[in-house]
Protein backbone atom coordinates (compact mmCIF):
# COMPACT_ATOMS: atom_id res chain seq x y z
CA UNK A 1 0.00 0.00 0.00
CA UNK A 2 1.31 3.01 -1.01
CA UNK A 3 1.29 5.72 1.51
CA UNK A 4 3.12 9.35 2.94
CA UNK A 5 2.72 10.49 6.20
CA UNK A 6 4.46 14.19 7.05
CA UNK A 7 5.56 15.31 9.87
CA UNK A 8 7.80 18.20 10.98
CA UNK A 9 5.40 21.26 11.10
CA UNK A 10 4.99 24.02 13.71
CA UNK A 11 5.12 27.63 14.64
CA UNK A 12 8.17 29.51 14.08
CA UNK A 13 9.35 32.93 13.91
CA UNK A 14 9.51 34.78 10.65
CA UNK A 15 13.02 34.68 9.40
CA UNK A 16 13.42 31.15 10.90
CA UNK A 17 13.48 27.90 9.58
CA UNK A 18 11.51 24.24 9.68
CA UNK A 19 12.64 20.55 8.16
CA UNK A 20 9.65 18.98 6.75
CA UNK A 21 9.65 15.00 6.57
CA UNK A 22 7.30 13.11 4.14
CA UNK A 23 7.98 9.25 5.15
CA UNK A 24 7.34 6.84 2.36
CA UNK A 25 5.80 3.62 2.73
CA UNK A 26 4.83 0.69 -0.27
CA UNK A 27 7.03 2.25 -2.85
CA UNK A 28 11.49 3.63 -3.14
CA UNK A 29 10.87 7.50 -2.82
CA UNK A 30 13.18 7.45 -4.96
CA UNK A 31 11.99 5.93 -8.28
CA UNK A 32 9.20 8.51 -7.86
CA UNK A 33 8.47 11.84 -8.92
CA UNK A 34 8.02 13.99 -5.61
CA UNK A 35 6.92 16.94 -5.15
CA UNK A 36 5.64 18.82 -2.46
CA UNK A 37 2.65 21.91 -2.22
CA UNK A 38 1.03 23.95 0.42
CA UNK A 39 -2.54 25.29 1.10
CA UNK A 40 -3.22 28.41 2.91
CA UNK A 41 -6.51 29.16 4.46
CA UNK A 42 -9.02 30.05 1.94
CA UNK A 43 -6.79 29.78 -0.80
CA UNK A 44 -6.48 26.72 -3.31
CA UNK A 45 -3.23 23.91 -3.10
CA UNK A 46 -0.58 25.66 -4.71
CA UNK A 47 2.73 23.49 -6.15
CA UNK A 48 5.74 24.72 -4.89
CA UNK A 49 8.73 22.47 -5.29
CA UNK A 50 9.58 18.61 -6.96
CA UNK A 51 12.43 16.19 -7.14
CA UNK A 52 12.83 13.75 -9.59
CA UNK A 53 14.33 10.48 -9.52
CA UNK A 54 17.31 11.53 -11.34
CA UNK A 55 18.22 14.24 -8.86
CA UNK A 56 16.67 17.36 -10.41
CA UNK A 57 14.80 19.91 -8.51
CA UNK A 58 12.17 22.43 -9.35
CA UNK A 59 10.96 25.37 -7.53
CA UNK A 60 8.03 27.96 -7.43
CA UNK A 61 9.52 31.75 -7.69
CA UNK A 62 7.74 31.83 -4.59
CA UNK A 63 10.08 29.80 -2.66
CA UNK A 64 13.13 29.56 -4.95
CA UNK A 65 16.34 29.71 -2.87
CA UNK A 66 14.59 29.80 0.41
CA UNK A 67 13.32 26.15 0.14
CA UNK A 68 15.32 23.07 -0.66
CA UNK A 69 13.64 19.94 -1.60
CA UNK A 70 16.04 16.29 -1.31
CA UNK A 71 15.07 12.88 -0.02
CA UNK A 72 17.09 10.01 2.20
CA UNK A 73 16.66 7.17 -0.06
CA UNK A 74 18.15 4.64 2.77
CA UNK A 75 15.52 5.47 5.04
CA UNK A 76 12.61 6.27 2.00
CA UNK A 77 11.83 9.71 3.00
CA UNK A 78 11.76 13.06 1.65
CA UNK A 79 12.34 16.14 2.96
CA UNK A 80 11.71 19.82 2.83
CA UNK A 81 13.89 22.17 4.12
CA UNK A 82 12.63 26.18 4.80
CA UNK A 83 14.42 28.88 5.40
CA UNK A 84 14.33 32.97 5.93
CA UNK A 85 10.74 31.90 6.50
CA UNK A 86 7.81 34.41 5.81
CA UNK A 87 4.26 34.94 7.51
CA UNK A 88 2.70 34.31 3.59
CA UNK A 89 4.69 30.97 3.70
CA UNK A 90 1.82 29.78 6.47
CA UNK A 91 0.04 27.12 5.12
CA UNK A 92 -0.44 23.19 5.66
CA UNK A 93 2.52 21.03 3.73
CA UNK A 94 1.56 18.09 1.82
CA UNK A 95 3.73 15.56 -0.12
CA UNK A 96 2.47 13.56 -3.17
CA UNK A 97 4.02 10.47 -4.98
CA UNK A 98 3.37 12.49 -8.30
CA UNK A 99 2.99 9.19 -10.50
CA UNK A 100 0.41 7.61 -7.97
CA UNK A 101 -1.05 10.58 -7.03
CA UNK A 102 -0.47 10.02 -3.28
CA UNK A 103 -1.08 12.80 -0.99
CA UNK A 104 -0.17 13.08 2.80
CA UNK A 105 -1.91 14.14 5.44
CA UNK A 106 -0.39 17.48 5.54
CA UNK A 107 1.19 19.06 8.51
CA UNK A 108 0.87 22.86 9.43
CA UNK A 109 3.56 25.57 9.09
CA UNK A 110 2.56 28.48 11.00
CA UNK A 111 4.66 31.70 10.86
CA UNK A 112 4.61 34.44 13.10
CA UNK A 113 5.55 37.90 12.51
Amino acid sequence: QVQLVESGGGLVQSGGSLRLTCAGSGFPVSDEIMTWHRQARDKPREWIATLFPGGATFYDDSVKGRFTISRDDAKNTLYLQMNSLKPEDTAVYYCQNHDSNTWGQGTQVTVSS
